[in-house]
């Protein structure tokens, strides 16, 4: 039974989705244990990104070519972005599933379902049909309740307060 594979879905407006996800991987990296990451929307060169990348049980993926907030991106942008995003999506869950990984976080996966990037029934399909062993963690904001009912824990972090409503932008070492 310690072998089971829940689905963990870390949302809301306030800090620290990813932030969770990421210290689930590194307590299962800790136990010896293979991770696959795939970052949505993001450039992979955060702080938490670069630390994992040198461990040998993790392997890292993401997918933002442009290095654009999704608001700011074109269409012909968008359209690439879309591809991208399908195909790191596509790459990470094949290689959980072929590497028999024990973890695998979809960081920022709700803002690319719902910017439009990547179709969320296919989401749910893998969902549904994942190896039984492998945990799988969801962030972001806004799931649908198709996604919700998908997931075995839902944590919701809500924002009270934060920097960057007085101007304060994310900062390196911190948020970044």
């Amino acid at each position: 039974m310690n072998d089971i594979g829940l689905v963990h879905l870390y949302c809301g407006d306030g800090k620290g989705k990813t932030t969770a996800a990421m210290g689930l991987a590194l307590r299962c990296v800790g136990h010896r244990k293979a991770v696959v990451i795939a970052q949505f929307l993001k450039d992979g060169l955060s702080g938490e990104c670069r630390a994992f990348a040198k461990l040998d049980k993790v392997t890292m993926l993401a997918a933002n070519p442009y290095g654009k907030f999704s608001h700011a991106l074109n269409e012909e942008e968008r359209t690439h972005t879309a591809e991208a995003v399908s195909r790191t999506f596509r790459a990470a869950t094949e290689f959980a599933g072929r590497t028999k990984a024990r973890m695998l976080v979809l960081d920022e996966v709700c803002a690319a379902i719902t910017g439009g990037f990547l179709d969320e029934d296919e989401v749910l399909r893998f969902l549904a049909e994942k190896p039984a062993e492998l945990e799988v963690v969801l962030t972001g904001r806004d799931p649908s309740k198709r996604l919700q009912d998908a997931a075995d824990y839902i944590s919701e972090m809500k924002k009270h307060r934060h920097p960057f409503d007085k101007g304060i932008t994310a900062r390196e070492d911190i948020e970044v």
